[in-house]
C-alpha cells in the first residue's frame, strides 16, 4: 500500500485517532507502511492491522498480537490499548480507505482497473487476466477469490505507486453488492461472464441475478468499457447499462473477440482459433490451445482476451500467454496424476448447477471410453426452493454421461443420488455417503489405476478435504 499516516487513515475512514501514550495525538507519529491485513499472522512492519469482527473469531482480540509483530496501526470499532483509528463499522471504513488510496493513485499515476464478475469463471478469468497484462507492467491480482466487502478492498489496498493494473474479482450474493464494490473501485474495464444458477436461494431468480451482475456495467468508471458475454442473452442484454463503449466476446461469428473450431483433447485442454478485428478493421487470428481442464473455460479465455485487448496488450500476445496459461487458484480443475495411475480432478472449492455440468462433462472427455470415472459429489448451496431438482437433474446427468461410480457425499446432496437412481443407475453405481471421512474410506477401497476421480461441491460442504487427500498421496507413491 502507499504510505499514509494515521492521521489521513482516520480522515479517509471517517474514524477517531486513539493513539494514548504510543504517539502524538494528531497522528503525525504513526505510519502505515505496510500490508493491510485482517489476519494478525501475516502482519509485517508496518502493517495497518484491521479488526474485523466475525460471526466465531474477533479481529479486536487479536490487536495487541498484530502490534507485537509489527503493525504500526489498528482499524477497530472500539479503543483499543494499542495505537488505533476508531471507526462504527471496520467493514465500510476498510472500504472507504480503499477506495481514498485508489482515487490518489489514479490522480497520480496511470493505474487501470478491470473487474471480473459472472456466476461461474471469475476466479479463473481474473487469474488469466493477470497472466496476460502481467508482463505490460506491475499487475495486483486477487488472491484466490478475494471478491467481496473485505476481499476486494484489501486487493486494492496491494496497489502501490508502481502498480499499472489492478485486476478485481467481484462476486454477489444479491442485489446491490456490485453497486457497492464499484463505489469503491469503479473499472475502467467491466467483464461480464455468465448469468447462471448460483446463489438462486437468495436472489430469488436468475433475472434478480442478471440485475445483480449488470451493476458491474452501471458502475463503470468515466469512458469505461463494459466486455460482454455475446453467447449469454441476459448478458448481451447489458449493452443497455453501458455508459460509454463495449466490446463482446464468445464463440457466435458476431462476437468482436471469439473462439472459432473449438476442439477437444482427451486431456480435455480446448484448442481454437482466436479471431478479432485490429483497429484497421483487418482481420487477426491466432491459434490457442489452453492448459486449463474443461471446455467451459473457452468462454474464460475469450473474456480475459477481450479485455487484455482493450487493456492494450497485442494480439500474438495475448494467444502466446493464453497458451501458456494453466490453473493459478487451488482447488478449481486442478488436475494431478497420481504414481499409482489414478487422475484426480480436484474442483473442490465452489459448485452450482451450471459448474457441476461443465465438470462432470470435463470429466467425461477425460476418462473416455478406456478409463473409469469417479465423481465425488457433495451439495451444491444456496439454491432455495430450486435445491432439490437441481440435484435430482445433476444426478440424471452423471448417468447420462456414463460416470462409473458416483459418489454423493452429506445429507444435502441426497438429491444427487436419488437422481442417479431415477435415470436407471443402480448397484454400486451410486452410492450416498454421510460425510467426507466415510467418503475417503470408500475410495481407499474403491481406487485403482486408471480411474479419473472427480472432486466437486460447494465450499461449504467441505469436500476440499477429500481432494486434498487424494492428491496428497501424488508425493509418496500414490497410497491413499
Amino acid at each position: 500500500m502507499i504510505e499514509l499516516s494515521a492521521a489521513e487513515v482516520a480522515a479517509a475512514t471517517g474514524g477517531r485517532l486513539a493513539l494514548g501514550q504510543h504517539a502524538p495525538t494528531d497522528g503525525t507519529g504513526v505510519t502505515v507502511s505496510g500490508s493491510v491485513v485482517v489476519d494478525s499472522r501475516l502482519v509485517e512492519e508496518g502493517s495497518l492491522f484491521v479488526a474485523v469482527p466475525g460471526e466465531r473469531v474477533d479481529g479486536h482480540d487479536f490487536a495487541a498480537s498484530a502490534v507485537g509483530r509489527g503493525a504500526s496501526l489498528v482499524l477497530a470499532e472500539r479503543e483499543l490499548d494499542v495505537p488505533c483509528v476508531v471507526v462504527d463499522d471496520v467493514a465500510v471504513a476498510l472500504g472507504l480507505l480503499a477506495k481514498d488510496v485508489l482515487a490518489r493513485l489514479r490522480a497520480a499515476n496511470d493505474v487501470r482497473v478491470v473487474a471480473v464478475t459472472g456466476s461461474v469463471g471469475k476466479t479463473t478469468t481474473k487469474d488469466l487476466l493477470g497472466a496476460l497484462v502481467g508482463p505490460q507492467g506491475p499487475t495486483v491480482v486477487p488472491v484466490g477469490s478475494f471478491n467481496n466487502e473485505i476481499g476486494l478492498p484489501l486487493t486494492v489496498l496491494r496497489a502501490d505507486d508502481a502498480t499499472r493494473f489492478l485486476v478485481l474479482e467481484m462476486g454477489a450474493d444479491r442485489v446491490g453488492n456490485l453497486t457497492y464494490l464499484t463505489s469503491i473501485a469503479p473499472p475502467d474495464v467491466a467483464v461480464v461472464l455468465v448469468v447462471g444458477h448460483a446463489h438462486l436461494g437468495v436472489f430469488g431468480g436468475i433475472e434478480a441475478v442478471a440485475r445483480a451482475k449488470g451493476e458491474l456495467v452501471s458502475g463503470l468508471a468515466a469512458g469505461g468499457t463494459a466486455v460482454l458475454n455475446a453467447d449469454d442473452v441476459r448478458v448481451s442484454a447489458m449493452r443497455a447499462l453501458a455508459p460509454g463503449p463495449v466490446r463482446t466476446f464468445g464463440t457466435i461469428p458476431s462476437a468482436d473477440v471469439r473462439a472459432q473450431d473449438v476442439v477437444m483433447d482427451r486431456g480435455s485442454h480446448a484448442s481454437f482459433t482466436l479471431r478479432a478485428l485490429a483497429d484497421d478493421g483487418s482481420a487477426l487470428s491466432a491459434p490457442v490451445t489452453l492448459g486449463l481442464v474443461g471446455e467451459h473455460h473457452v468462454t474464460n479465455a475469450v473474456a480475459a482476451a477481450a479485455a487484455a485487448l482493450e487493456l492494450g496488450v497485442a494480439f500474438d500476445d495475448v494467444a502466446a500467454r493464453l497458451s501458456g496459461t494453466a490453473a493459478a487458484s487451488p482447488h478449481r480443475m486442478h488436475v494431478v496424476e497420481r504414481p499409482d495411475g489414478v487422475t484426480v480432478i480436484d474442483d473442490s472449492y465452489n459448485a452450482n448447477p451450471d459448474s457441476m455440468r461443465a465438470a462432470l462433462k470435463a470429466l467425461a472427455v477425460m476418462a473416455g471410453r478406456d478409463r473409469r470415472s469417479v465423481a465425488v459429489l457433495g451439495e451444491m448451496r444456496e439454491l432455495g426452493e430450486t435445491s432439490r431438482a437441481a440435484h435430482e437433474e445433476i444426478g440424471r446427468l452423471a448417468v447420462r454421461l456414463n460416470v462409473k461410480l458416483l459418489v454423493a457425499v452429506g445429507a444435502g446432496a441426497g438429491g444427487l443420488h436419488d437422481g442417479a437412481t431415477q435415470e436407471g443407475s443402480w448397484g454400486d453405481e451410486t452410492v450416498a455417503v454421510a460425510d467426507t471421512d466415510t467418503a475417503l474410506a470408500l475410495l481407499r477401497d474403491e481406487l485403482r489405476p486408471g480411474d479419473v476421480v472427480l472432486v466437486k461441491a460447494s465450499n461449504g460442504a467441505g469436500l476440499w478435504k477429500v481432494g486434498d487427500a487424494l492428491v496428497a498421496p501424488a508425493a509418496q507413491g500414490g497410497a491413499l
